[in-house]
């Protein structure tokens, strides 16, 4: 079981910056991708983006439309840990960001069912 746990979290004002953390500890090689999600208030949880952890497109990165050009993600393989920057934050940008390891296949990778680990979640607010 992998063990994943957010940080960086935190209240910041519109047209802000916020890294978040994910660090991951216990059976990471079995790790095929890593994901942030996040979910708003009465609203569903939503893909944020992901890496590739390990395979031929090990490192590639993808996010959401909603994010492109203002979020990006990266990884420090050597310490099991993935960021999200985020950017020109928006009021819209306020949930609770979550992080997820697993091993997603294509058609999964932007969805829940693809990752079987997670962290407790990290509250990002984005003030106006």
């Amino acid at each position: 079981q992998v063990r994943l746990v957010e940080s960086g979290g935190g209240l910041v004002q519109v047209g802000g910056s916020l890294r978040l953390s994910c660090a991951a500890s216990g059976g990471t090689s079995g790790i095929h991708a890593m994901a942030w999600f996040r979910q708003a208030a009465g609203k569903d949880r939503e893909w944020v983006g992901n890496v590739r952890w390990s395979g031929g497109s090990t490192g590639n990165t993808y996010v959401a439309d909603s994010v492109k050009g203002r979020f990006s993600i990266s990884r420090d393989k050597t310490i099991s840990t993935i960021y999200l920057q985020m950017n020109s934050l928006k009021p819209e940008d306020t949930a609770v960001y979550y992080c997820a390891a697993g091993r997603p296949i294509t058609s999964t990778m932007a969805t829940m069912r693809g990752y079987g680990n997670w962290g407790q979640g990290t509250q990002v607010t984005v003030s106006s």
